[in-house]
């Protein structure tokens, strides 16, 4: 693929030069010889057109210079002809006639003039185009010299139509033989047609130069302000008022210094004439204002919306060199510092837990915590130093990853919270920092089903204890650096009860007050073996193990271990399949 967004995005493209003249059609002709696939709305960014080859990236240009070329002769014809039947009705009175006196000229003679100075302003233009082009196409690279470049074509392109209008008076004051006065008449209206002119050509290159100042733009940490929103107000009333309303008023200073016939018609043809060119010019250059500014405006709503519904990824390309584009590169920049920050989030949240990470954002980093009941379990693995010891580190890595891997998938599916992943051991608690109705109930539950996991994929023995009770849960450590963990009685008794798991007939070990504080349901579950003592409590705790768990099997083998280790990344995909 040669494209990223190619077929819908570039009808943002065709649009730049105008719908009228169907270059969208060409285009997407273009782009289904090339076989690409449909994409999203939207200007492209600046990595998808450097995507384009330039085999394609010339196809382009050639066709949108040949509609450039078409769309230049045709405006500037349109408005040398209405520039000459205005200055023919002015001359007639106002009346709606084209014959004139013998000393005013023909339309042939004022038609070999617009062909020369449009041939003359279409060469200009071409030739200013051509570095940028040649740029755009083949290199591609960008620098500030190559910005402020890009950022004057449209200027460059006034410039060019300016000279074309200056070589076509030039050209009609050589050919034609009329007066004086009749040939600063024509001066004046060519001047005026010529604003108009530039106006729109300023607008229309604007737009078909966004591939190149997307492309110029792309290095540029935050662009600058060229043209203004506020410059192309003042283009909208040239065209739609300044020059109608400076005609009328010519004409009419021309009829009281008597340069020019008084109006000797019910209808002044020539005032109806120009509110029909002021209400034609006007509504063209507003409709292409609009667009200037309300293309960038709906691309930048439509990613705004995006990311608020969690999609960090889109942005908007930078293509506008007034307010405008600081508005896009602004909130460019944001995006990727939203983007910057939920990456963080999410590896914090793995160091941490979910949970953990949310209650840190939510105090602030304060060194807070609080009294909670909670369910405690600790996992051990036994024999896991002379493990590593025997074999290579890497064999090490799996099964511990393979052991730490189960018991987040099973405390996650009971809502548990990973406190500590410490060597070989996991803490696991049930109840803070979200709190749940029945944290003992669920820390048996996990216990039970962890304990049919690791059985079947950990190819090393293990025990596992559960406790429960009240414990400070909170932020432990100095003001510079601390963890949030769980302090308290159950926390020993469970880490106990593991080393005695160990030494038993079962696997998982349970105290007395976890079996008693849980559900009836789940406390059935589980059968009694007795009161101990364990290594560092006065105390006796009755001991109760799952009747589906009683007895300790085989471990894996290492193969086993590696095949589930291979499953894990489908696994992870899955879950973060469902949680979307």
């Amino acid at each position: 693929m040669e494209l990223q967004r190619p077929r819908e995005s570039l009808h943002r493209l065709a649009d730049c030069v105008d719908d009228r003249w169907r270059v969208r059609r060409w285009i997407i002709s273009v782009l289904d010889e090339a076989r690409h696939a449909d994409a999203g709305d939207g200007e492209l960014l600046a990595a998808e057109w450097q995507a384009i080859s330039p085999k394609l990236k010339r196809r382009i240009i050639r066709r949108a210079a040949g509609v450039g070329i078409a769309l230049g002769f045709g405006s500037k014809f349109l408005i040398g002809l209405e520039t000459f039947v205005l200055v023919l009705l002015a001359f007639n009175g106002g009346q709606l006639t084209l014959r004139t006196e013998a000393s005013h000229p023909s339309f042939w003679e004022m038609l070999v003039a617009l062909v020369i100075g449009t041939a003359v302003a279409l060469l200009f233009s071409l030739l200013l185009l051509r570095p940028q082009v040649r740029w755009f196409v083949d290199d591609g690279t960008t620098d500030r010299a190559r910005r402020r470049a890009v950022a004057r074509v449209p200027m460059q392109q006034v410039g060019a139509d300016l000279a074309g209008w200056a070589v076509s008076f030039g050209v009609y004051a050589l050919i034609a033989e009329v007066s004086p006065l009749f040939l600063a008449t024509v001066g004046g209206a060519f001047a005026f047609a010529a604003v108009t002119s530039c106006c729109l050509t300023y607008l229309f290159a604007e737009a078909a130069a966004r591939p190149l100042t997307v492309l110029a733009l792309s290095g540029a940490s935050e662009p600058s302000v060229v043209h203004g929103v506020r410059e192309r107000m003042v283009v909208v009333w040239l065209v739609s008022s300044a020059v109608p309303m400076a005609g009328l008023i010519t004409i009419n200073f021309g009829r009281w210094m008597d340069w020019l016939p008084p109006g000797n018609a019910e209808l002044d043809w020539s005032a109806v004439f120009l509110a029909l060119i002021s209400l034609t010019s006007g509504l063209t250059v507003v409709m292409l204002v609009g667009r200037a500014i309300a293309d960038p405006l709906t691309e930048m709503r439509e990613v705004v919306e995006s990311a608020s519904e969690g999609d960090f990824g889109r942005r908007v390309a930078v293509y506008d060199v007034s307010e405008l584009g600081v508005l896009q590169s602004g909130l460019n920049n944001m995006l990727d510092g939203l983007a910057e920050r939920e990456r963080i989030r999410a590896l914090f949240s793995k160091h941490v837990g979910d949970r953990v990470a949310e209650l840190a954002i939510s105090q602030g980093g304060e060194m807070v915590g609080t009294n909670a009941d909670v369910g405690v379990i600790f996992v051990d693995l036994t024999g896991s130093t002379t493990f590593a010891a025997q074999r290579d580190p890497r064999e090490t890595a799996v099964v511990l990853n393979v052991f730490f891997s189960v018991v987040a998938e099973v405390v996650e599916r009971h809502d548990g919270l990973i406190n500590k992943f410490e060597g070989d051991a996991a803490l696991i608690v049930f109840g803070a920092p979200a709190t749940l109705a029945d944290p003992a109930g669920a820390a048996l539950c996990a216990a039970r089903e962890l304990g049919e996991a690791l059985s079947e994929k950990v190819p090393l023995e293990w025990g596992m204890g559960v406790g429960y009770g009240r414990v400070f849960a909170g932020n432990i450590g100095a003001a510079s650096r601390y963890e949030y963990t769980v302090i308290g009685d159950p926390v020993n008794e469970s880490a106990r009860l593991s080393d005695w798991a160990k030494d038993c007939g079962s696997p998982v070990c349970a105290s007395g007050d976890a079996v008693a504080a849980a559900d009836p349901e789940e406390a059935q579950l589980w059968s009694s073996t007795g009161s101990v003592q364990l290594r560092g409590r006065t105390a006796t705790t009755e001991v109760f193990v799952p009747s589906t768990l009683a007895a300790r099997t085989e471990p894996p083998t290492l193969g086993s271990v590696l095949a589930e280790l291979v499953k894990l990344p489908a696994r992870r995909a899955r879950r973060e399949q469902e949680r979307r």
